[in-house]
């Protein structure tokens, strides 16, 4: 209904990646599946007596999310006990932080397509991060009839990132997501895999009548938001309740409610707390925290290149189209694989400078962006591999594409080169000259291919001579069948098109 419009904002929730958990020495265990209840100890589980010891290097973390996002950074903070009851929360309270986050007031510029597919540039206020520790995990046996609760997950450092409510549609607030995990990843702080719940998302979602306040609606919070897919779907299908609701002369309430990705939608979960609902107080076991312009400024010059600059930049020094530099800047990995890639093709160029213009150059770059986004990139999707686990270094990747770039292979035999080379890691001259891959580019050999093929195919010759274009494509795939596929296609085409001209 075009008459309401939505206000978005999110609250994100990422596990760090740091060795031990938030509060204690237990192994963080991201990525793992220990059995349950096996990385838990007094601390994490909330035994009388024991005493919480903040972990130095989460801090860093969200520090350094913050600097990213170009927040401004406490110089003093302090925990606080959030108090609330959940089965999967031992000690019956959180340590979090409420009135004084590590980081507040940033922003985040991106691009994105809306709903028509318009590329717009938009930016999304961050109002506070803030530092936290998860809870266990509650699960359910209907076999069973009873619930067990695995605690290994309970006190891994958990940071929360806020929102303004900045965002105006389900297809920017996914983008918004997207780009956030990208940039964690880039800053070392968490693989941020929703599929694993490292990073998760809910929603605060209002609609308002076209020409009214943004914030006039009435905020409803949707929860178990866990997929990209499910961001924008839940998204979509709240907005458009809402305004169904408001079009019957109905109220919309302030609830919290879930994201059935089933049934492909939302269903009422519970009336929305309020901040005192949860008694916030200072943590009385950990001291306040103080950090020196010189403690931050440390951090800062510790953030590498991040993902946006990475795109420009490799947009204008490889020559690539944006999509494509987005894709490959994805993951750092790739991004890494691909530059260390075009370093050694970059080394073979200046060698070969008389005969490599800059944009020459940019066409080599390209050539490789392309082989390891589709042939390499399948590769890595069949094996279940990543960029990190691959055979072939890049060196030799980058041997493979002057190969290519020089035409000493035609396409089908490089494809072959680079199974080979996926599958054992070898060098391609190795591979081409094991297989006999090299591309015949000798006039005389050639000659008396295209020759027998003309002499073979006096119908298709007829009919190229009565204009029909196409038996031209047949006799090309003649001589490279004669050639066992050995033949340069530029040369053979050459050859070709002369004897048919005489």
């Amino acid at each position: 209904m075009e008459k309401y419009k939505t206000t978005i904002g999110v609250e994100i929730h990422v596990e760090l990646g740091t060795e031990s958990k938030m509060f204690c020495s237990c192994g963080n265990g991201m990525g793992q599946e220990p059995e349950p209840n096996k990385n838990i100890c007094p601390v994490c589980t909330g035994q009388p007596g024991s005493l919480p010891v903040p972990n130095e290097k989460a801090i860093e973390y969200v520090m350094r999310a913050g600097l990213a996002l170009r927040c401004q950074i406490a110089r003093q903070s302090k925990f606080d006990r959030k108090n609330y009851f959940y089965p999967d929360l031992p000690k019956g309270y959180q340590i979090s932080q409420y009135d004084r986050p590590l980081c507040e007031k940033g922003v985040l510029e991106f691009d994105y397509f809306d709903e028509n597919e318009k590329r717009r540039k938009t930016q999304v206020g961050i109002t506070r991060i803030h530092l936290e520790e998860d809870t266990g995990k509650s699960m359910h046996s209907a076999d069973l009839g009873e619930t067990l609760v695995d605690f290994n997950r309970a006190g891994v450092p958990l940071m929360e990132l806020v929102t303004e409510p900045d965002i105006r549609s389900a297809k920017e607030a996914k983008k918004f997501c997207e780009e956030l995990r990208r940039l964690f990843r880039y800053i070392g702080i968490s693989p941020a895999d929703m599929e694993k719940g490292q990073m998760r998302c809910e929603a605060n979602i209002s609609v308002y009548l076209q020409g009214q306040d943004p914030l006039s609606g009435t905020k409803v919070e949707l929860k178990n938001l866990n997929s990209f897919k499910s961001i924008e779907k839940g998204i979509r299908y709240e907005a458009k309740r809402q305004a169904e609701l408001l079009e019957k002369g109905e109220k919309v309430k302030q609830e919290t409610r879930g994201w059935d990705e089933g049934k492909n939608k939302s269903f009422q979960q519970r009336t929305k707390e309020e901040a005192d609902d949860y008694r916030y107080f200072p943590e009385p076991d950990i001291q306040p925290m103080q950090f020196s312009d010189q403690e931050i400024d440390g951090i800062l010059q510790a953030i590498p290149e991040l993902p946006r600059e990475r795109v420009n930049r490799f947009i204008k020094e490889y020559g690539l189209t944006e999509q494509n530099a987005e894709i490959l800047t994805d993951y750092k990995e790739m991004a890494d694989y691909f530059e260390q890639a075009c370093s050694e093709l970059y080394n073979w160029t200046k060698i070969e400078k008389q005969k490599l213009s800059q944009e020459q150059r940019k066409k080599l770059y390209k050539l490789a962006a392309n082989y390891l986004l589709t042939e390499t990139q399948k590769h890595l999707f069949d094996s279940g591999r990543g960029i990190e686990e691959i055979k072939i270094t890049p060196e030799n990747f980058a041997e493979l594409i002057k190969i290519i770039y020089q035409g000493e292979i035609n396409s089908s035999s490089a494809q072959i080169v680079l199974k080979e080379m996926f599958e054992t890691g070898a060098d391609p001259s190795h591979v081409i000259e094991e297989k006999d891959l090299a591309q015949s580019s000798d006039e005389g050999e050639l000659k008396k291919i295209v020759e027998q093929v003309i002499e073979n195919n006096p119908k298709s010759i007829e009919d190229y001579q009565n204009g029909k274009d196409k038996a031209i494509k047949f006799l090309m795939g003649q001589v490279m069948a004669a050639a066992k596929g050995k033949a340069d296609p530029q040369a053979a085409m050459k050859i070709l098109k002369e004897k048919l001209e005489k």
